[in-house]
């Protein structure tokens, strides 16, 4: 028997030139590229303590409640009362006026509001309105008619009075006015009309 010629198909007949044979392999059996680089990862960052995040979480929230606490406080201590306020009713719009209307003291006068209604600047308001009667008028003098209680329940009362202005030249005008009173540490005007 013969063997069938070894050589390359392509060649021309009648060579007889051997060519080397290469084996066939199975296509599934070829090993796979190697794997790409890993990411470049830098270096790892430090790792936090939990303790120093723990530690800053409790300093904020006690620092809030401080501030929580001191805005609270300052809010109640504001409204208390300061000083004793006035024996009596009567007492205490006697003071207010002589405030208003003769010293012309917005600080004194504030001193006898009751913290409810004391508005520092009203009050400078209506000093800086009997001020300026004084510079308008011929010297003007400020009296007013003995404050007397109308109604008084407990620990509030009414008080009304009558002030009037005279000045040099007679010119004269009546401002009637009615006090409503509170008694806390002792009397204090909380409302003019």
């Amino acid at each position: 028997m013969t063997e069938p010629p070894t050589g390359d198909p392509a060649a021309p007949a009648g060579s007889t030139a051997a060519t080397p044979s290469v084996p066939r392999q199975d296509p599934s059996a070829i090993p796979p590229p190697p794997a790409g680089y890993p990411p470049y990862e830098g270096p790892e960052a430090p790792r936090r303590k939990r303790g120093v995040v723990v530690a800053s979480i409790a300093l904020a929230v006690i620092l809030v409640l401080c501030a929580g606490g001191g805005v609270a406080a300052f809010l109640a201590l504001r409204t208390a009362e300061t000083g004793e306020g006035a024996k009596e009713p009567t007492a205490a719009v006697e003071e207010f006026l002589n405030a208003v209307y003769k010293d012309r003291d917005a600080g004194r006068a504030a001193a006898l509001v009751c913290s409810a209604s004391r508005d520092d600047e009203k009050i400078a308001a209506k000093v800086a309105e009997v001020e300026k009667y004084a510079a308008e008028y011929q010297n003007p003098r400020f009296r007013w008619s003995a404050p007397r209680v109308d109604n008084q329940t407990g620990d509030r009362a009414t008080v009304t009075t009558k002030v009037t202005m005279t000045t040099t030249d007679e010119k004269f005008a009546d401002l009637p006015l009615r006090f409503t009173v509170v008694k806390k540490t002792g009397w204090w005007v909380c409302e003019v009309a």
